[in-house]
This record gives C-alpha cells, structure tokens and sequence, in this order.
C-alpha cells in the first residue's frame, strides 16, 4: 500500500459515521447490507449515509453492487488488510514483538 492510499483510508475512517458504518459492514462479512439497512441500524439519515459511502468508496474500503432496486454495500477485505499490514509492517524493527504488540 502506498502512503497516499493509506493516508486516505485512515481520512475515511477518521468520523464518527464512517467508521461506524465500516465496522457494520466488515461484521456483515463479504455479502453485505443494503444502503437501507444500514441507515437504519446506525439512525443515519439517507442523503448523510449517501456521502459517507461516498467517501468509504473513493478510498477504496467498500464497494457497490446494484441488486435489483437496492445497492449493497461490502468492506473491502483486502484494502482492510493492505491497511493493517501497512501499519504493522516495520513494527518492533523486525524483532519479535511478544506482548509489546498484545500478542
């Protein structure tokens, strides 16, 4: 991942509702939740959704599907963990972290 991928990943997630919304979808796992469903289990109202999404999408950590009249929205898996490895991968200068990581 490069920094400026990971620079607007951590933007993304760094608001209340967007990290909300993500932490929803990575539960819902690979299928998914409407954009309904999702408004409803956070009290968001539609058009803030909208653009939460919106932003969640541009840095590439959910993606649309359109399902009949609804779009279903998914976490990214792999940018979830192009991030994490990102963040982790100097860690402990390559030494073996033990309980300094919470291992």
């Amino acid at each position: 991942m490069e920094n400026k991928d990971a620079i607007t990943a951590l933007a993304a997630l760094a608001q209340e509702s967007r990290l909300a919304t993500y932490r929803l979808l990575v539960q819902a796992g690979p299928d998914g939740l409407a954009a309904s469903r999702i408004a409803e289990a956070l009290g968001l109202p539609a058009s803030s959704l909208s653009f939460h999404l919106k932003e969640l999408t541009h840095a590439n950590l959910v993606v649309p599907r359109q399902e009949g009249r609804f779009v279903i929205y998914a976490a990214r898996f792999d940018t979830m963990n192009d991030l994490v490895g990102f963040l982790t991968e100097n860690c402990c200068g390559g030494q073996p972290c033990g309980s300094a990581c919470g291992a």
